[in-house]
């Protein structure tokens, strides 16, 4: 079985890091967790590293972090949904919200459970998935903030999620805006802005944030320790938390190009024969036990650059290892590292085996 392997020492030196980071700062941030998918081996190391505050977008996987640990603040971060409104005042402590209706929902369910549920609003600023809209929000704020048990705590912003608008300082600076013009005009704190997630990360090195902008949602840079404005990995981090290993199957040398009638594959794509190339060429192929149940190959680059991914099926992947300097036998293993979404796949796949070193 192929494993997902979790480096809990460069997890923890990536954690400290931006921990200082925002502590200089006098920021507030919490650890968005769900890349993990609700797996409680990794959720128990996050909870390790000193974590008091887990976001995430799925009510079981709060649920889940709650029983490990009572005391961390849950938030939820997107808008509920009206048939989860119990389950989410009863693991939530805070949740993102757009809709007057669903708030007043969350007011109705946390006085049936003699709670006190912690609201964010979400202002749309461009991205255009959740959020409310600029102009309509003072009387938004003023139809929700005296209903009983809930209380605001905040306002934020989703950028870079859903149409790659990035987060720029023009863009922090209007976010504190909003919040001043709440306070002025109903006299009220209001605790948090929240200008976003690991994509804001570079602002902050540039010290460009905006002082009232005073929380942020931080998943991606903990994991990956990516400058999503530049692609590259942040200085003092590791790109390398996780690595993906599997077995090698079968080793057999075979021609470059499929030979018989051609259709569709089990991907729905077409092999398309290059009439120009030697189409008696041949290389050394290597079988891997995971597939497409499990990941999207362009997500993996294996850690052996000679090594070149040529595709895979539901359940079986085959690389090239013709030009490798390893002499790789039969139950070796072949490491990979991986993109963002590449874990995401992995780690929603009971197929593969989760780990921790």
């Amino acid at each position: 079985m192929a494993f997902l392997k979790l480096y809990r020492n460069k997890l923890q030196e990536n954690y400290n890091y931006l921990d200082q980071l925002f502590k200089e700062r006098n920021i507030n941030w919490g650890v968005v967790s769900k890349l993990l998918c609700g797996n409680v081996i990794y959720l128990e190391e996050l909870i390790k590293l000193g974590v008091t505050e887990i976001h995430d977008s799925r009510i079981s996987n709060l649920k889940k972090i709650k029983k490990l640990n009572p005391k961390i603040q849950t938030v939820y971060i997107k808008p509920p949904s009206k048939r989860n409104i119990e389950k989410i005042v009863k693991y939530a402590d805070i949740s993102f919200n757009t809709e007057i209706y669903t708030i007043q929902l969350l007011s109705e369910e946390a006085k049936r459970q003699n709670k006190t549920h912690g609201i964010i609003i979400m202002i749309e600023m461009g991205d255009l998935r959740e959020g409310v809209l600029g102009e309509e929000l003072l009387s938004f704020y003023e139809q929700v903030f005296s209903l009983p048990n809930v209380e605001i705590r905040g306002i934020g912003t989703n950028l870079n999620c859903l149409s790659g608008v990035m987060p720029t300082q023009d863009k922090l600076i209007q976010l504190s805006l909003y919040k001043q013009l709440i306070e002025a005009k109903f006299n009220v704190i209001i605790p948090w802005v929240s200008g976003g997630t690991s994509v804001a990360v570079p602002l902050l090195l540039k010290n460009a944030r905006p002082m009232a902008v005073n929380h942020f949602r931080i998943g991606e840079a903990l994991f990956f320790a990516k400058n999503l404005f530049t692609g590259e990995t942040f200085e003092n981090m590791h790109n390398d938390v996780f690595k993906l290993y599997a077995e090698i199957i079968e080793i057999t040398e075979k021609p470059n190009n499929p030979i018989g009638e051609l259709g569709e594959n089990v991907a729905g794509n077409t092999y398309e024969i290059d009439e120009n190339v030697d189409l008696s060429a041949t290389s050394l192929r290597a079988i891997l036990d995971f597939g497409l149940l499990d990941m999207q190959p362009q997500y993996l680059s294996a850690t052996d650059e000679s090594i070149t991914i040529i595709d895979s099926s539901s359940d079986m992947t085959v690389i090239d290892i013709s030009n490798s300097k390893n002499k790789y036998n039969i139950g070796d293993l072949v490491s990979f590292d991986l993109q963002y979404m590449g874990a995401l796949y992995l780690l929603n796949s009971d197929y593969i085996e989760k780990v921790v070193e």
